[in-house]
């Protein structure tokens, strides 16, 4: 996998462009701004995913956001990786409003894994879209605001929170230890009491997933 990586910190950089390579992901042009990466990456060549910090120059704001939006309109095959220090749902839902597979947010000290991160990165490159674990465990452990999410049982919600994580019927079929036909089951279920009206089932899921967000305090 080819990966390009915006981050303004010097020694985190390099950190990751001395580690990934051990875990088979080629790192093929870094930058500490927006502007310079898009540059490189055209010199150098799109890679397979960009990863890029969600706070940099110059106003450290969402300057990782806004390269994603257009990393994604300039090649929509490229895969994205937003990373921050804070669990800013707001920017999540900017990421997932896209409506693009093959975007994700992870929180730095999940990136300081590099197992992890390899798996985020190759989920992403395999057209998922992830969210971290941990920002989800956040949300879930707060107080909701009452909306449609209040019609879901119990084993919906996980199943919701799986999905929000990114994962797959079958990741999901996997973590809850459930059979393909009974996630099937749930995840219409979902779609249903969410009245999401029948279109691409990727296309629903994040649709779902918005929704949840939505309802989530801002952390």
């Amino acid at each position: 996998m080819r990966l390009a990586i915006a981050e303004d910190n010097q020694f985190l950089l390099s950190s990751l462009a001395q580690l990934l390579p051990g875990v088979g992901i080629t790192v093929t042009a870094t930058a500490r701004t927006g502007d310079e990466l898009m540059a490189r990456m055209e010199a150098t060549g799109y890679p397979d995913v960009a990863m890029v910090d969600l706070r940099m120059p110059p106003t450290f704001t969402d300057e990782g956001a806004a390269l994603a939006e257009r990393i994604k309109k300039t090649r929509a095959d490229v895969g994205v990786l937003v990373f921050s220090a804070h669990a800013d749902v707001v920017q999540a839902i900017r990421l997932l409003d896209l409506g693009v597979p093959g975007v994700g947010y992870l929180l730095k000290d999940r990136v300081a894994d590099v197992m992890e991160l390899r798996d985020a990165l190759r989920r992403i490159n395999g057209g998922e879209n992830v969210l971290d674990p941990g920002m989800v465990g956040r949300m879930l452990a707060r107080p909701r605001r009452r909306g449609p999410l209040e019609a879901l049982a119990p084993r919906e919600r996980e199943v919701l929170r799986l999905m929000a994580e990114g994962r797959s019927n079958s990741g999901i079929c996997d973590a809850l230890r459930l059979g393909p036909k009974t996630v099937e089951s749930y995840v219409a279920n979902i779609f249903r009491k969410l009245d999401l009206a029948p279109s691409t089932d990727d296309n629903r899921r994040v649709l779902a997933v918005v929704l949840w967000l939505r309802e989530q305090p801002v952390l």
